[in-house]
């Protein structure tokens, strides 16, 4: 009962991600409503039956919080935040003009040269409008900021809070389903080359991924982001992704150190016992 109780609560608040903008922005119309509805279904349908389930499914660290809820809340305010600019533009308020004023000192100071902020915002076409590249822009600021601050709270975790030993012991089939031990050579280095490749990724994604998008216009047309809910979700993942990818990578290397250091304490235990005998 306790399991699904979790599980329903964790459907709920997925719920409340996927609405937010749609609860949020104005004018929202019936189809745009019912995709979100759809998706918001379906994404509860999933946390349901992997977090009411006793054996693992796709999520990776179920039991191993707080890395999961960090990056729901990473994701949660970066949705909110953008939706309160956005709603900002129509139906101001003392909220979002608030946030309105921190994402532009945000994106004031994070668009420069080389920048990720700036490649968001050279990947839009010379013909927007320049109060909507401001807003990309000043939403950009503030989703990569978030990122960053994500980040920084589960280094602090992992270095000063112990993750994952805070709870007990680490469960690698549980918490890893879709790592295979087995699956041939030295589990710590397989571990350490993922957690490499994590790291990589999500440090070239964010300058990358306007690259991409840039070079892809040429085949299927100008990326515009001039809807409100594409804007969101498009600069949400641009940001999200990278740092989801950082964060596992952290978190691969901090398992492989743990199996490493248990190694080394049974070969120094047996090493003690022979002498001993």
């Amino acid at each position: 009962m306790r399991r699904l109780t979790g599980a329903l609560v964790r459907a709920f608040l997925v719920i409340l991600l996927i609405a937010t903008p749609a609860l949020m922005l104005p004018g929202v119309s019936n189809d745009s409503t019912q995709i979100v509805a759809f998706v918001a279904i379906f994404g509860a349908a999933l946390v349901i039956f992997e977090y009411a389930s006793v054996y693992p499914g796709l999520v990776e660290f179920r039991d191993a919080p707080p890395f999961n809820r960090i990056r729901f809340a990473a994701l949660f305010a970066m949705v909110a935040v953008m939706a309160l600019m956005v709603q900002g533009q129509e139906a101001p308020s003392v909220v979002s003009d608030l946030f309105a004023s921190a994402g532009s000192m945000a994106g004031a100071a994070l668009d420069f040269p080389y920048s990720p902020v700036r490649l968001v915002v050279l990947m839009l076409p010379e013909t927007t409008a320049w109060s909507h590249v401001v807003l990309v822009r000043d939403a950009a600021a503030v989703a990569y900021l978030v990122a960053a601050l994500a980040l920084v709270v589960f280094v602090v975790q992992v270095r000063l809070l112990g993750w994952p030993l805070r709870r007990g012991s680490f469960n690698v089939w549980v918490n890893l389903p879709t790592f295979d031990p087995t699956a041939g050579g030295d589990v710590v280095r397989r571990l350490e080359k993922e957690a490499r490749v994590n790291v990589a990724l999500g440090f070239l994604l964010p300058f990358l991924a306007p690259a991409v998008v840039k070079v892809a216009t040429f085949l299927f047309g100008t990326v515009t982001l001039d809807n409100p809910h594409t804007m969101i979700w498009t600069v949400a993942a641009w940001a999200f992704l990278p740092a989801s990818l950082f964060m596992r990578g952290i978190a691969m290397q901090r398992i492989a150190s743990l199996i490493s250091a248990k190694r080394q304490r049974e070969a120094a235990f047996g090493a003690d016992d022979y002498a001993t005998a």
